[in-house]
């Protein structure tokens, strides 16, 4: 047996826990990162992309996921607490915080495929007995869809509802709705709702990047989708790497079956911790409560700061544009005669300048800028960097 006097004795001798990393919360230096390892950040004048690292979180984010660093916690029922409360701000019968909006695509296709059953959700994916054909319209195949097809499913391309129609069957486990591709598809987004109700076929929608308006959070619930996903690290600017899924309950239960904590489950690396949990949920109830009018009002702003700032460099031509679904807020479109600097030129020295900016990704033929994830004051450098380049090159 153990000696219990001994064993006392040499608590004195043992570090505290907190202090096995080798610094106390006092003595840690403040320590530029980002220069130490050579990367340089920039203004964010392209909008919430994940490969530029999208959106800032609010410092009441920060503080609750700094508040959950340091304590433990029971994960599931966090999960189970959060989710009530994510479905009751959006109206959902249920809901889950996911890795993001890829991770819920794919566990909420697991929940279609496999639903509660332990066997079949070991056997993922290979769907062998299983349901595992989803239904798409062929406008609406994305990159994306590919966290769907990870489950060993079979995509289904139709065009019309007639062949929606024929395309269902006893396999038939899902049907999938891009939002954004609602205008390029035949099938419009309350008719493919109420055709998966026809057949009794559950109905996903990706609106991963369809806020705001913030109505948007409740409104596909409401017209009758089965299930929802949205990011939540673009405007909702939560943990970059957590989602939101909300639906049918039985749905959601199954959902969270196929993913992490549960190890023998095809979403167990799709984890998400106590911290983007809880900082999933303070970012939702935040962006709620926002001045969504002020926001807009603010968004016009910049973007007519830009427009007059260019305005008179010779051949310098632009408008504002709002995509009507995905990212829905106002975008600078800039041309100008390219024979003297071409767009890609101008982007180079946007992103070699400093500050460092960037753009929309892809601009080409016209620059795009989406300030809407720029801090105050830096739309107004935007717009100075900017009418520098162009005025050296064309006045």
């Amino acid at each position: 047996m153990p000696n219990r006097r001994r064993f006392l004795q040499t608590i004195p001798a043992i570090p505290a826990l907190g202090g096995l990393s080798g610094a106390s919360a006092k003595t840690i230096a403040k320590r530029d990162y980002f220069k130490e390892l050579g990367i340089r950040p920039f203004i964010n004048a392209a909008g919430s992309y994940t490969t530029l690292t999208a959106s800032l979180m609010p410092p009441e984010v920060m503080a609750a996921m700094q508040y959950a660093s340091k304590q433990f916690v029971p994960l599931i029922e966090l999960q189970d607490a959060v989710g009530k409360r994510i479905a009751e701000l959006v109206g959902a019968e249920a809901a889950m915080v996911t890795s993001g909006a890829a991770g819920a695509l794919m566990c909420g296709t697991s929940a279609c495929v496999a639903g509660k059953d332990q066997e079949k959700i070991r056997r993922l994916p290979d769907t062998t007995g299983m349901k595992n054909e989803v239904i798409i319209q062929k406008s609406h195949r994305y990159g994306y869809d590919h966290a769907v097809r990870s489950n060993g499913i079979k995509m289904v391309e139709v065009e019309t509802s007639e062949d929606l129609d024929r395309a269902v069957n006893e396999r038939t486990a899902m049907m999938l709705f891009f939002n954004d591709a609602d205008p390029r598809g035949q099938i419009k987004i309350q008719e493919f709702i109420n055709l998966g109700k026809k057949h009794n076929v559950p109905t996903f929608n990706d609106a991963a990047a369809d806020v705001p308006p913030v109505e948007n959070l409740s409104k596909y619930i409401k017209m009758g989708f089965d299930l929802v996903t949205f990011s939540g690290g673009k405007n909702i600017c939560g943990p970059q790497s957590a989602g939101l899924l909300f639906g049918r309950k039985d749905l959601i239960e199954a959902a969270r079956l196929n993913t992490s904590p549960y190890s023998d489950s095809i979403g167990r690396g799709c984890k998400v911790n106590k911290e983007e949990i809880l900082g999933m949920l303070v970012a939702l109830e935040l962006y709620f409560k926002r001045d969504h009018d002020a926001d807009r009002r603010e968004g016009d702003r910049r973007v007519k700061y830009i427009a007059d700032t260019i305005r008179a460099i010779p051949t310098v031509r632009s408008d504002v544009q709002v995509p009507p679904i995905a990212n829905h807020v106002p975008h600078l479109h800039v041309n100008w005669d390219q024979s003297k600097i071409t767009v890609l030129d101008v982007v180079k020295k946007l992103r070699e300048g400093d500050p460092s900016i960037e753009v929309v990704p892809g601009s080409r033929e016209e620059l795009i800028i989406n300030p809407w994830m720029t801090q105050p004051g830096e739309a107004e450098v935007v717009a100075r960097r900017l009418r520098e380049i162009l005025k050296a090159a064309l006045a």
